[in-house]
């Protein structure tokens, strides 16, 4: 293109001189010469010129390009390892950064929490030493945000929270304030109106007596967790949006651990026994804990109780292709994971990141767990 364009401006100076030629009649061989040095020189001068703006844009084009992936270092914080559904999401993130969006692996740094804020900060603060690019946090404590992002900001660094999502004043203060970060995760209020409506849509709506009201027992996660409270508060409301009279007997917090699912429910079972017409977990993991206690307690899922859960973990998936479980909601980890990973980049490249990203959840029920379990197999 810089060739084409020196070529044009000689191409250019040699017409200018024969018109100077044709115009002036007959003048003499070295005024000629002259000109045609001189009218010659000004178009290479302009040449370099339209040189040197070229260069420009194309270094400002490869600027807006972005980093090289392959020098990108991104700092991973989940946590904790054990939690079934992280372990999806984060393998799914790694693998991805790596294949499909070109990072090395040996530059994605991934960390287990242990459930414990202190160690979370620990690792956060020595990706902030080490000159981390980027973070994606999964938090302990969702209340622990406005200290992560005051570090990392007074750092330089943006951070992609996942899974657990910061207050939305918080969100809105991202904004505010001119603050890299951002939030990647699914509408926790969604996931808990599709468990309602997995057991309103029940030809009995869940009422596994029939004395007309809908007794049941609620397996939190952690309280303190948006996700936890939303699936609480928003199942319930579903059953009763749909005329359904509901009573419950039990609501205990198992930490999104399945042997606390497991004890909850068999104590429940112990206190209350065929009172109790559904089983509402916030996870997976406390819904099978929860199963192993009703198959224990001489009870059967989808005759004489329902049970249901999120996140679609396969084994559940196959449990309600089973009949052995009522229903789960698919909370899919690839959308989330790949979001989070392209916003860390586009935060890494300069791009434009809104503050809050949200991806669909999806029922899961007989009718269409094999599809769901062939997408996460």
């Amino acid at each position: 293109m810089r060739l084409t364009k020196k070529v044009m401006a000689m191409a250019l100076a040699s017409c200018m001189v024969l018109s100077m030629a044709a115009c002036g009649g007959s003048q003499p061989a070295e005024t000629t010469a002259a000109a045609t040095e001189a009218t010659t020189t000004a178009a290479e001068a302009e040449a370099e010129k339209s040189d040197e703006a070229e260069t420009t844009a194309e270094a400002a084009a490869a600027a807006v390009e972005g980093k090289d992936p392959s020098e990108i270092k991104v700092g991973i914080s989940i946590y904790q390892f054990a939690d079934n559904f992280m372990t999806l999401y984060r393998e799914e993130l790694q693998r991805y950064l790596v294949e499909e969006c070109g990072l090395k692996a040996e530059n994605i740094s991934i960390m287990d929490g242990k459930n414990d804020q202190g160690e979370q900060m620990n690792q956060i603060r020595n990706f902030i030493t080490q000159g981390y690019d980027v973070m994606i946090i999964n938090l302990v404590q969702a209340s622990s945000e406005p200290t992560v992002t005051e570090e990392c900001n007074a750092a330089g660094i943006p951070v992609v929270y996942i899974n657990r999502e910061p207050e939305a004043e918080r969100e809105q203060a991202w904004v505010d304030e001119g603050i890299k970060a951002t939030y990647v995760g699914a509408d926790a209020r969604q996931s808990g109106t599709f468990q309602g409506e997995e057991i309103a849509e029940l030809d009995n709506k869940g009422d596994a007596d029939g004395d007309g009201v809908v007794r049941y027992i609620m397996v939190q996660g952690d309280p303190e967790n948006v996700d936890a409270q939303y699936r609480t508060e928003k199942s319930i409301e579903a059953l009763t949006g749909a005329g359904v009279e509901v009573e419950e007997l039990v609501k205990m917090r198992g930490d999104w651990d399945q042997t606390k699912g497991q004890e909850i429910t068999a104590n429940a079972l112990s206190q209350h026994g065929a009172k109790i017409d559904v089983v509402f977990c916030n996870n997976d993991a406390m819904a099978l804990g929860a199963l192993q206690a009703i198959e224990a307690a001489g009870r059967t899922v989808n005759e004489d109780i329902y049970l249901v859960g999120v996140d679609a973990l396969v084994e559940v998936v196959e449990h309600v292709m089973n009949d052995k479980m009522t229903g789960t909601v698919f909370n899919d980890y690839f959308g989330q994971a790949h979001t989070a990973a392209d916003k860390a980049l586009d935060f890494v490249n300069g791009k434009d990141v809104d503050n809050v990203y949200m991806v669909d959840y999806v029922k899961v029920t007989p009718e269409n767990a094999g599809e769901i379990l062939e997408l996460i197999k």
